[in-house]
């Protein structure tokens, strides 16, 4: 019987998550950590609410036997560039900076597919050094996700995004071979996958979108 975190559960793919831990038997205990409620009343669900900037005020709340990490923002969401490395970056690195003190053993995190510390592209880049940031922490289970586009209906309205995906659909269809991995995928999938690697022996530490897809069909 384990004891999850999850960083982001009130977003798109945290949200598919929850929903499946919650039905998940291995689990007994779910710690939320986040700004907000997700508004679940659960016996399994246990909320630590406050600011994810100063994550190390919940060092003692934040135990047990796997962290996934579904921070995420958007450029159009967070125009301002240091705001947006703070979420993106800092809390990412934060969660693996406890778990690592913690003795947790397990850490799941979403990156994106292009992610390269070196990158010219600001978004890119950052989640090049996110990535960087969670591996010098050397937990034994480290695991980065690497999605394309994620589908899926977000609360709020991002005209730009919904255009893009609607095109997005399009592509998916000629997309084939090396191109695979750039399909758009759905956040069920993403949060199968990680349930997945979390109870499985799985030696791939970088997973692009293509593999998160075909993990989750093993869920």
């Amino acid at each position: 019987m384990k004891t999850a975190i999850i960083l982001g559960a009130t977003g798109l793919t945290g949200g598919k998550l929850l929903e499946l831990l919650l039905n998940d038997p291995n689990y007994t205990k779910i710690k939320l950590f986040s700004r907000s409620s997700v508004g679940i009343s659960d016996p399994k669900i246990e909320e630590y609410l406050g600011d994810m900037f100063n994550l190390n005020d919940f060092k003692a709340q934040f135990t047990g036997e796997e962290v996934f990490c579904c921070i995420g923002t958007t450029k159009s969401k967070t125009p301002n560039k240091e705001f947006y490395k703070k979420i993106d970056f800092g809390i990412a690195k934060s969660a693996a900076l406890l778990a690592k003190e913690n003795g947790i053993k397990t850490f799941i995190v979403i990156s994106a597919l292009g992610a390269n510390a070196k990158s010219p592209i600001f978004y890119n880049r950052i989640k090049g050094q996110m990535e960087e940031a969670v591996l010098q922490m050397q937990i034994p289970k480290t695991h980065i996700l690497q999605p394309s586009l994620i589908g899926g209906k977000r609360e709020e309205r991002r005209i730009g995004e919904w255009i893009f995906k609607q095109l997005m659909k399009v592509a998916n269809l000629v997309m084939a071979g090396p191109l695979k991995k750039y399909k758009s995928i759905h956040p069920i999938s993403i949060a199968k996958a990680m349930v997945w690697i979390a109870n499985n022996e799985y030696e791939r530490v970088r997973i692009p979108s293509d593999v998160i897809q075909d993990l989750a069909q093993r869920h």
